[in-house]
């Protein structure tokens, strides 16, 4: 666990794009001007928070100083300091090490490990609508392709982006038609056990609860939260 924390940590530290390190004790929390900071998309604020402690970043001076003094860093305790236009997440952030995994049995369901363009993820996208793929976000790995397919069409895949710090960022989705048979857990176990024996630290996020417990399942431990905060 302090591991996993250790390199979560690092992680998001680095993403921020501040000098120093993420907070390290329970309930500590540090605001920083961070225009162009990895936690949200430009312009926002965005909040994440591993073991307790919490790392926060602004767009501008400004929006700092109406945080400071700030002892509660909560959606409704930042809408009662900011005019938020919109909000993303949360969404868990949860890790697993090589000694925590739990992967499917090989036999389960064939998994093939296929390129991207090999496995047709576009099609997959389709089914679902937006904001799955989105969730998702497929078309962002650089892993190959982990597949489950019937007469040629993926039913579910999974890969995974890799990010800074050594950190494989898991990418799954399942056909809603193929959904409640175990087929994400399948395809995610895949891409799970080919980032750890690539020795990189597998990050799954998630805001579904269904999604988290394809993740608990694998092993995989919450240690915090991401939020973004849109401006108005």
């Amino acid at each position: 666990m302090a591991e996993l924390l250790r390199s979560a940590r690092g992680l998001w530290a680095e993403l921020a794009g501040v000098p120093g390190e993420f907070p390290s004790a329970t309930g500590e929390v540090r605001v920083a001007v961070a225009p162009d900071s990895g936690l949200c998309p430009r312009g926002w604020v965005g909040m994440v928070t591993l073991g307790g402690a919490t790392l926060v970043t602004v767009p501008d001076e400004a929006t700092g100083e109406l945080l400071h003094g700030e002892r509660i860093f909560t959606e409704s305790a930042l809408r009662g300091r900011l005019a938020v236009a919109s909000v993303l997440g949360p969404a868990t952030l949860s890790y697993v090490s090589r000694a925590a995994f739990s992967p499917v049995a090989p036999d389960a369901l064939r998994v093939e490990q296929l390129t991207v363009s090999q496995a047709n993820l576009g099609e997959l996208e389709r089914v679902p609508g937006e904001e799955d793929a989105a969730e998702a976000d497929l078309g962002g790995i650089t892993s190959p392709a982990f597949v489950i397919r019937a007469h040629g069409r993926p039913l579910a895949a999974a890969g995974y982006a890799r990010w800074p710090h050594r950190t494989a960022h898991l990418c799954v989705l399942t056909a809603p038609a193929a959904r409640g048979r175990g087929l994400a857990r399948t395809v995610a176990s895949a891409a799970t056990a080919h980032a750890l024996a690539a020795g990189l630290l597998p990050q799954w996020r998630a805001r579904p609860l269904a999604s988290c417990r394809v993740a608990a399942a694998l092993g995989y431990e919450e240690l915090g939260a991401q939020l973004s905060l849109r401006l108005g």
